[in-house]
């Protein structure tokens, strides 16, 4: 079991805000837990590590946001990820843990310059299925690698403009599929070691924690403070990660 203290206090504040995500506030900035595990230990580690806690998670939000989801949205993304995950897990042994921290450096910057760049005000469109099959596959082939699919699937859901509950719901749904299709090629690449699993076991009781909080936070409050932190720090640790490579 991963015993450097330092991990323990990033996979703390990593698990608690990808649950807040997913229980409440989009999902999207679910994307800062590997990058901040990625910070002590290899992105595929962290990866592995971070995989049974989504479950959990992906279990209790689809409880709370059963049904809501849009299921024009998911009929194209949802086979379109599950491709995604197929390449992202052919590949996985060719990216070298320098190359998985550009990856995620890369999708950390991109995803918190994306929040503060400036947004039409025009109103939302009907999904289209061509481009829901590319930023579909794009999702499930970044979430096999670092669990970051929460950006491109923004990028086809956002200029949709759907009520927040739907939105919420219909990412939710999704990933509650994306991440049960990686357990078999996980298990396959061995990432289910006993480390990994006793680390995650350790972390899994900040999981329902996670999701109540965010719930909460969907029902109550006004989350444009809390993501623009998030997404600075984001920003923050991106630069990091890119920096480590160069060095």
């Amino acid at each position: 079991m991963i015993a450097d203290p330092w991990f323990y206090l990033a996979a703390t504040v990593a698990v608690l805000i990808v649950g807040i995500a997913k229980g409440g506030l989009g999902g999207g900035i679910a994307v800062v837990g590997v990058p901040l595990m990625a910070m002590v230990v290899s992105p595929a580690q962290a990866a592995a590590v971070l995989l049974p806690i989504l479950l959990v998670m992906d279990a209790l939000a689809i409880r709370a946001y059963w049904g809501a989801w849009d299921r024009r949205n998911l009929r194209v993304l949802v086979p379109a990820a599950l491709l995604g995950t197929a390449l992202g897990a052919v590949t996985f042994d060719h990216l070298t843990p320098d190359g998985l921290r550009a990856l995620v450096g890369v999708i950390s910057l991109t995803y918190s310059l994306q929040h503060f760049a400036p947004r039409s005000e025009s109103p939302g469109g009907s999904p289209r299925p061509a481009a829901g099959v590319f930023w579909g596959a794009l999702a499930g082939f970044a979430s096999f690698s670092v669990h970051a699919g929460g950006p491109p699937l923004q990028a086809h859901l956002l200029p949709q403009r759907m009520d927040r509950t739907t939105f919420q719901a219909t990412g939710v749904a999704f990933f509650f599929v994306v991440n049960w299709s990686k357990v078999g090629p996980y298990a396959w690449l061995g990432q289910w070691n006993a480390d990994n699993l006793l680390t995650s076991l350790v972390l899994l009781p900040l999981a329902p924690l996670g999701i109540w909080i965010g719930r909460r936070l969907h029902e109550r409050a006004n989350d444009e403070l809390f993501f623009r932190i998030v997404h600075a720090s984001l920003f923050v640790i991106g630069v990091k990660l890119l920096y480590d490579v160069t060095l």
